[in-house]
């Protein structure tokens, strides 16, 4: 499932009908790296991908670091693309802190670091 994810986050417009599937991978229950996997194959997707967001920002809180990095990144690849909607998916999640991540996402930007 996670090769899967990676295979699907590369081939960009042509993957978009599977990135449904690919959103059911961001809550596997027995691997965080299909977690991970998912995450980063979603941040690649753009627009296309803007209505798993809420997904993407419950990750934030996953228990294995590699996820919440790889959910960060994701986020933060929409942020920069396309900020208003995101803002508008995180005001649609519940119960997921993400205003941190998204004033430190904005400090970075605005720093050059991005």
């Amino acid at each position: 499932r996670a090769a899967a994810c990676e295979a699907l986050g590369k081939h960009g417009e042509a993957a978009a009908p599977h990135l449904a599937a690919v959103a059911k991978c961001i809550s596997d229950r027995e691997s965080s790296r299909v977690r991970a996997a998912a995450c980063e194959a979603l941040g690649k997707h753009g627009e296309a991908a803007e209505p798993h967001l809420g997904g993407i920002a419950k990750r934030l809180q996953d228990e294995d670091e590699d996820v919440r990095k790889a959910a960060y990144n994701a986020l933060k690849s929409h942020i920069e693309a396309r900020g208003q909607a995101v803002a508008a998916a995180v005001r649609a999640t519940k119960g997921v802190d993400v205003w941190s991540l998204a004033r430190k996402v904005l400090d970075e930007i605005r720093q050059g670091s991005a």
